[in-house]
């Protein structure tokens, strides 16, 4: 991102991660800041459409670390996906080691959303109560559960109106500029991991998913982001 733009979205996600700030208010901060990056993306896919060199395809490692490593996993995974990058779950002794495989300007994307996203994961986290007679951690996976399904969902919208919008303007082949650029993220998966194998879907018991997927509905996306812990809890190896 240009340097005034990345500036702009930083601080409305800081904005929308501040407690002191409204409900309404943090949404609003989000919606712009997902609009700025949806946008950014098809920006970025056209003009690496007509000159490669600028966005090259890459892969960088994300550590995600106890607690609830796992679902601090699936979060991230929420928000890769809809930006059109891929992901690999590695176990480590502290957590997980998160491949993730991408255009490069699609890689700062997920990574700014997902750590904005843990921030306000964190602070809905905080605030949730946990019903008499529940299993604390058995809910809180759920929230976060909820928390990332929802997320994704907006984020997935946001891409898709953002495509729209570009091909309204007159730029018919966006849709296949970026299908292209998710073959190509997708070749450099299988290049890495030729035998890879999708793990077996998650079992939860807890009871929070619904008050987490209402914190998703409000998390600041501006209906399109997402956001997480500080920046402590992530690392590259």
């Amino acid at each position: 991102m240009s340097d005034a733009m990345l500036s702009k979205v930083r601080k409305l996600l800081a904005k929308a991660e501040d407690p002191a700030c409204t409900p309404a208010e943090s949404a609003a901060c989000t919606a712009k800041a997902t609009e700025l990056i949806a946008r950014y993306g098809v920006d970025r896919a056209l003009l690496a459409a007509r000159d490669p060199a600028t966005d090259p395809v890459g892969d960088r490692m994300v550590d995600v670390v106890a607690p609830y490593a796992r679902d601090k996993a699936d979060l991230l995974a929420a928000v890769a996906d809809p930006l059109r990058c891929r992901c690999v779950r590695r176990r480590q002794d502290d957590g997980y080691a998160m491949h993730l495989f991408g255009f490069a300007s699609d890689l700062a994307r997920v990574e700014l959303l997902f750590t904005s996203l843990l921030v306000q994961a964190a602070h809905g986290l905080a605030g949730a109560v946990v019903p008499p007679g529940a299993h604390a951690a058995a809910f809180r996976r759920s929230w976060l559960a909820g928390f990332a399904r929802v997320v994704g969902e907006r984020l997935l919208a946001a891409e898709e109106e953002a495509v729209a919008g570009a091909t309204g303007a007159g730029a018919p082949s966006v849709a296949l500029v970026l299908v292209d650029r998710s073959e190509r993220v997708q070749r450099r998966l299988t290049e890495v991991y030729p035998r890879l194998r999708a793990a077996a879907p998650r079992r939860l018991a807890g009871d929070g998913y619904h008050s987490g997927a209402s914190a998703g509905r409000r998390a600041d996306l501006g209906d399109r982001t997402v956001a997480g812990p500080t920046r402590r809890a992530l690392g590259r190896s």
